[in-house]
């Protein structure tokens, strides 16, 4: 894989609120989380102030793109 893109995904974050990164919601979903829910489980995405307002679509978005 682009080192790149290996950086771009530690710093960019999926969930704003809890500080979850892209890295991490692609290794939950390499690790075999395949639905939405899975993925807030493991990784604690969508558990913030907003409740997953922010956050859904970008993990929706990745689920489709592994």
């Amino acid at each position: 894989m682009d080192k790149n893109i290996d950086i771009m995904d530690k710093l960019t974050k999926v969930c704003i609120c809890t500080g979850i990164s892209r890295a991490t919601i692609k290794k939950a979903i390499k690790n075999g989380a395949k639905t939405l829910q899975e993925v807030q489980k493991a990784t604690g995405a969508g558990s913030g102030s907003c409740k997953g307002n922010r956050c859904t679509h970008k993990i929706e978005e990745l689920l489709k793109e592994q």
